[in-house]
């Protein structure tokens, strides 16, 4: 009673305290109340308490159910009868509400039919008991038919920590007992005022997708009831959830499932036919509207390879899911699009059943209704007139509109042709920007809104069409420079790049063309941006055209990088241009190249420069984004400026620039992200043209590592590996700099918490073996620190960060996977050396993370690396695993749940399927995290932790 008390005050406490800390301690209370074992007797005292108000009866309903699902196990065997008829008991007292609370009875009595063999509940299992109780107490029918419509939605409940083996019996009992379900629903029919509550319940059966073959449910009362209501004044939601539920369970599986069903489609589709003419009656609820879309878009996507066949019958639905894509509100037009896309697949796809000359008829006959698609998509990404006052969400809700219907375009493109669709297209352009006149006023958003769709299906446009693209590009500057109107057009300019340089008049036009981004550049920052993108887009598809206009893009980029006032690219959107130009320097002769590399660099050495020479002490207090906005700008020009002697003479030049700032700045990450970034695509593109840089670099990054510990270091160490790791000439340097780093990255990562405190110290640090395993096997393997990493490995394994653990996870199966190379085979036995004396902690941690240790997300890392293991160590790694799985206790796993993972095990390593591995794998996962209490007991027993540091003599 005083525990009851206390919960009850704790509710009080949680509702009504003024006082939010006291709030937030008793809900905190009430948490940690849900996992005792006290909570099953309190909630369920609390239930039948008559004095307990709403809230108490809401949040104990919903502990019992929560404890049904989650903590069974706790109960002894004994404990299932009580346990249900308490349970059945409740669900007669809340017959007729609070709906909450008999829905949480519902869901915990399903819980408990999950968790408990069907014989337990007497011959037939929870179906029929419920049947014997809906026939002795007939007053309490509503309360039971919400437990025969949660029971189905039951079996993919994966909150029920029930074992998956029993989870698949459930489902077959459930499928067993489909008739039976469905005769007790019958039965209820004859209660008018349960109608809804019936159909409903039937819609969740249906959703099993078993049980009864379509010519039976074809003349089945239930399903006839549903298609009457459907022509009845009021439409009723639980009729069209059956309809919708019968189509989807008449497609359910191939092609041979839809026409083994084909009794059930030919009474459900004249029906759903009949409400066309609803979609268009304008006295129709919007509501029921929406109903009747969702009808036809189910068939629409049911029975998608029935009506690309284009007969006479599938057109009748085409046409009416054209009407439902014509409706004005976007959220029903919108229901047609997933059916457009699937058809367009079915229609394109390469069929070797389905010849060429059928596969050209069939997109004849579809031609028509994809032109009139584009007609009835393109109008919706105009921009509504309310625009500039509408809030963030809704702006966010209008782009992904137009995201949308630029899909749906590119459908049509692919089933019509680019140029037929820019045809359509461009008709919409003429229109928008004839019917405006000359006035000062123009109208922008129609022609904005007929740019965006000609953009969005550029992909598929002809390179080289002559008949609509010259004249679009004849219009674009004539359109008035209204922001939103002026980065769509620009964006256009972008999307269209490899026409300019296909097109006889591309040439011609680019003056022209570039004007207009330079207005861009000057109107908004959104415009800019957009304008920089396009510039970026223009350079990289027309760079040998513009190799003679090197003066003119220098004066727009110095201008750009240079801040001028009268420009607005953002500092992000101005390595576009950076981007841009260094493209077009690729193309140029190696002296030319030269030059104008130097004229690049300018702009941007200038400020970093001055920021040196203003001292040491000024340049340690500067923002971080005062130098690395720079700094970016030079990883972009040694990145896409493909001159690898070229750029190996700047960085040479540069270095003592570089040089300063690793000096001074070496505690910002930041800026060190940003000066190792560049380093690193210096280093990408000079290769060994590098060679009197390179060494200086190293000696500064592995000097910089031991004071400052900067995640970067490693990172650029990472790619000078791979550029160089198998040239002989370097090989003490870069042995070297590898034993530096490890030996102090394995002294900094010496227990979990320091895995947890500097995860991206780690994930850099594994990046880096595994490309030494695999670029410089005999640096890394022989010498005194793989050892010592292999150790650190296992301490980490089990660290949260997503990245670090995957690092690591991969570093491992490189190991293991080492006789897969021929560099590596050599090295195998100082590999097993290693290996093999740890190799049953290694299993163990890692059977660990496979049940519980780690994220689930992170199953398929775990098992791959195992199965690695596996495959080099055979019957070693057998034994280890078996020994692993063995010290799980048998209240978490039985016999069966370990031989099949083991034997699964066995069968990957000896060369069978891998994709057996995955089940079995799950299953074991599963099953070790169904819920706390087995996790914390399968952690208990295999204590990763614990194994991380191996004595090995």
């Amino acid at each position: 009673m005083d525990l009851q008390n206390t919960v009850k005050e704790a509710l009080n406490a949680l509702y009504h305290h003024p006082d939010d800390a006291v709030r937030m301690q008793a809900d905190r209370y009430l948490q940690d109340f849900q996992r005792t074992l006290d909570a099953w007797q309190v909630a369920d005292n609390l239930l039948h308490d008559p004095s307990s108000n709403l809230e108490t009866l809401i949040f104990c309903s919903q502990t019992l159910r929560s404890k049904v699902q989650r903590d069974f196990e706790e109960l002894p065997s004994t404990a299932f009868r009580p346990l249900r008829d308490s349970l059945n008991t409740l669900l007669k007292k809340f017959h007729k509400g609070p709906p909450k609370v008999r829905t949480q009875i519902s869901i915990a009595v399903a819980a408990l039919a999950v968790h408990v063999p069907a014989e337990d509940w007497g011959d037939g299992g929870i179906v029929k008991w419920l049947r014997d109780e809906m026939d002795s107490h007939p007053e309490y029918i509503p309360g039971f038919l919400e437990l025969l419509t949660v029971l189905p939605e039951e079996v993919l409940n994966h909150k029920i920590a029930a074992r998956p083996e029993r989870r698949r019996q459930f489902e077959k009992e459930l499928t067993s007992q489909m008739e039976v379900a469905l005769t007790i629903l019958t039965a209820c029919l004859t209660i008018s005022e349960l109608k809804e509550q019936v159909l409903e319940a039937f819609a969740s059966w249906l959703r099993l997708k078993h049980g009864f073959p379509g010519s039976v449910l074809s003349s089945h009362p239930l399903v006839l009831t549903a298609l009457s209501s459907l022509n009845s004044e009021l439409l009723s939601e639980a009729s069209v959830n059956v309809i919708s539920e019968l189509i989807h369970y008449t497609a359910a599986g191939n092609i041979d499932g839809v026409s083994a069903n084909m009794p059930l489609i030919q009474v459900i589709v004249p029906q759903v036919m009949n409400l066309k003419a609803h979609l268009s009656d304008p006295t129709k609820d919007e509501e029921d509207v929406k109903a009747i879309a969702r009808l036809f878009a189910d068939m629409g996507d049911s029975y998608v390879e029935l009506i690309a066949t284009g007969s006479d019958e599938s057109m009748l639905i085409v046409h009416a899911l054209l009407e439902v894509a014509s409706h004005p509100e976007y959220v029903i037009a919108s229901m047609t699009f997933n059916f457009w896309h699937s058809l367009q697949l079915n229609l394109t796809k390469s069929n070797e059943a389905c010849f060429e000359a059928e596969r050209n008829r069939r997109l004849q006959v579809f031609r028509p209704a994809y032109e009139s698609l584009v007609s009835l998509v393109s109008f919706r990404v105009q921009y509504p007139e309310d625009y500039q006052d509408l809030s963030y969400e809704d702006l966010k809700e209008f782009k992904q509109t137009k995201y949308a219907v630029a899909d749906v375009l590119t459908d049509a493109a692919l089933v019509l042709g680019g140029d037929a669709t820019l045809k359509i297209l461009y008709m919409k352009l003429l229109e928008a920007v004839s019917g405006h006149g000359n006035t000062e006023h123009k109208e922008w958003r129609p022609a904005e809104a007929a740019l965006f769709c000609i953009r969005a299906i550029s992909n598929y446009v002809s390179v080289v069409e002559a008949e609509v693209m010259p004249q679009i590009m004849a219009l674009l500057p004539k359109l008035p420079h209204q922001p939103q109107l002026l980065q769509t057009v620009c964006l256009t300019i972008g999307a269209y790049s490899k026409w300019f340089d296909s097109a006889s008049c591309g040439l011609s036009i680019l003056p022209s063309v570039l004007d207009i981004l330079m207005n861009g550049m000057g109107t908004s920052e959104e415009c800019a941006a957009a304008a920089a993108l396009a510039f970026r887009h223009i350079c990289d598809d027309c760079r040998k055209k513009l190799c003679g206009c090197l003066e003119g893009l220098f004066h727009i980029y110095n201008r750009t990088v240079s801040g001028e006032d009268s420009f607005k690219v953002p500092a992000e959107d101005s390595l576009h241009l950076v981007e841009a130009l260094s493209m077009v320097v690729t193309e140029l002769p190696p002296d030319d190249a030269k030059r104008a590399l130097e004229a690049l660099c300018i702009p941007v050495i200038s400020p970093l420069q001055e920021a040196i020479n203003q001292g040491p002490e000024i340049l340690s207090k500067r923002p971080s984004r005062q130098l690395t906005i720079h700094i970016d700008r030079f990883a972009y020009i040694f990145r896409y400026v493909n001159h690898p002697q070229v750029v190996a003479d700047a960085i040479q030049r540069l270095w003592p620039i570089f040089k300063a700032i690793f000096d001074i700045r070496a505690w910002d990450m930041r800026t060190m992200e940003s000066l190792c970034r560049a380093c690193k695509y210096a280093v990408r593109t000079s290769g060994r043209f590098m060679g009197l840089t390179i060494g200086a670099m190293l000696e500064e990054i592995q000097s910089l590592y031991r004071q400052h510990h900067q995640p970067c270091f490693l990172y650029l160490s990472s790619e000078v590996i791979k550029i160089f790791g198998s040239d002989p000439s370097c090989a003490d340097y870069l042995k070297n700099l590898i034993e530096a780093l490890f030996q102090h990255t394995t002294r900094l990562l010496t227990n979990i918490q320091e895995f947890t405190a500097r995860p991206d110290i780690a994930d850099d640090c594994f990046l880096l073996a595994s490309r030494c395993i695999r670029y410089c096997p005999r640096l890394f393997i022989p010498s005194s620190v793989f050892p010592s990493l292999v150790d650190c490995s296992m301490v980490g394994i089990t660290v949260q960060h997503r990245e670090a653990s995957n690092s690591i996870l991969h570093f491992l199966a490189d190991i293991f996977d080492l006789a897969n190379s021929t560099a590596g085979e050599q090295f195998i036995p100082i590999r097993d050396s290693i290996i093999i004396p740890r190799g049953a902690s290694i299993t163990r941690i890692l059977v660990a993370s496979l049940t519980g240790a780690l994220p689930k997300s992170r199953v398929d890392v775990v098992s791959y690396t195992l199965l690695a293991l596996t495959r080099s160590y055979g019957m070693h790694a057998l034994e280890w695993a078996k020994e692993s799985v063995l010290l799980i206790p048998s209240t978490a796993v039985t016999d069966v749940e370990r031989t099949r993972f083991l034997k699964a095990l066995s069968d990957a390593a000896s060369g069978g399927d891998t994709n057996g591995l995955t089940v079995p794998v799950e299953e074991l996962s599963d099953v070790c995290r169904r819920n706390r209490a087995v996790q914390e007991i399968v952690q208990e027993a295999l204590r990763p932790m614990e194994l991380n540091l191996v004595n090995v003599s």
